[in-house]
């Protein structure tokens, strides 16, 4: 039944969720990032002006608050225009939220993307202070994502949830740290492990065994049979026998489905952490729904994926090869397998 459903969504691909790229500035230098952002990026920001001209085509075609724009980057905090941007896409009828690492989100920023409309956030915290800060390379991470979560969390009008990237250090750390979150009144978490791609390939602490891949969603399955917490695992990858216990849905890697990405330079993508060979247009050059229409083909026919590990896998028809983020380019293996 799931297969049939996931064919359906295949061939209808409602664009639900868009990512806005919007600029490549941070205000951290994560030893994990997948994009290399720094604090002056050699790209400018995207102007807000080009990017809502390449949605227009959305607006017309789909019903008001059916797509959600997801603000992401670098650090889009650091956009002064961020919440004029906000209430802009609010008034053009879509919903929007921001990814962020909470370094300059206070209570002043919180009440200013509140007014403009802003209906979710996603904030990292990737561990236990020490951790947490190790990973993110800056000493008051930490304290400013909690404060960040905080406020988030006392605002009922908001979906929100924390993630938390699990690496080699990290890992042990897990109970304590929903212990943390659960003090502080904190119900929606999310684990992810770290690619092997952007800064995190060649560290290999950052990468957790598959020995240890079964301690992570072992533990994941244990918080949810408690149900103190709502913990779920990332939509990065199948993991066989662990299926129905770590996530609410079976593994359904949505990239070019049902997830499109509008990244920095103007490139049409799906989910923004693929590799960005997979463009399939660019909104300077192409209209969006155009391409989103009659491109993509790489992400709703997988069968290209069924090679590597992969070629004699007897749950591809399950899997589908995977998600998207963990292939490097087309026709090669995937990164690692979680089943």
């Amino acid at each position: 039944m799931f297969r049939i459903f996931r064919k359906n969504e295949t061939a209808i691909h409602e664009l639900n969720y868009l990512f806005w790229e919007c600029t490549w500035r941070c205000n951290l230098s994560c030893r994990h990032c997948g994009s290399d952002c720094k604090t002056e990026a050699s790209v400018h920001d995207m102007p807000f002006a080009d990017f809502l001209k390449a949605i227009e085509p959305l607006e017309r075609r789909y019903k008001r608050d059916t797509t959600i724009i997801a603000i992401t980057g670098g650090e889009p905090l650091l956009r002064p225009d961020l919440a004029d941007c906000g209430r802009v896409l609010r008034e053009h009828g879509f919903r929007w939220g921001i990814v962020t690492n909470g370094m300059l989100y206070d209570e002043a920023r919180h009440h200013e993307l509140l007014d403009a409309g802003m209906s979710s956030v996603t904030v990292s915290l990737d561990g236990l202070e020490a951790t947490h800060n190790w990973l993110r390379n800056h000493p008051q991470s930490f304290q400013r994502a909690l404060a960040a979560l905080r406020l988030i969390a006392s605002a009922p009008e908001l979906n929100y949830d924390v993630v938390t990237c699990v690496h080699q250090r990290n890992l042990p750390e897990l109970p304590v740290l929903k212990q943390l979150l659960f003090e502080h009144g904190i119900q929606h978490w999310r684990l992810f492990t770290i690619a092997p791609i952007g800064r995190a390939a060649g560290d290999p602490e950052l990468q957790l065994s598959r020995t240890q891949v079964k301690q992570m969603l072992q533990f994941i399955a244990d918080t949810r049979r408690e149900g103190c917490i709502d913990l779920k695992f990332s939509c990065e990858a199948y993991t066989g026998d662990y299926e129905e216990d770590v996530r609410d849905s079976y593994f359904f890697c949505r990239a070019g489905i049902n997830i499109a990405s509008v990244l920095i330079s103007g490139d049409i993508s799906a989910c923004p952490n693929i590799n960005r060979s997979f463009a399939q247009g660019n909104i300077y050059q192409d209209n969006l729904l155009e391409v989103w229409d009659h491109k993509f083909d790489l992400m709703r026919n997988r069968d290209w994926m069924r090679c590597g590990p992969c070629t004699k896998c007897t749950e591809f028809k399950q899997c589908l090869g995977g998600a998207m983020h963990l292939r490097p380019a087309f026709g090669q293996p995937i990164l690692r397998c979680y089943r």
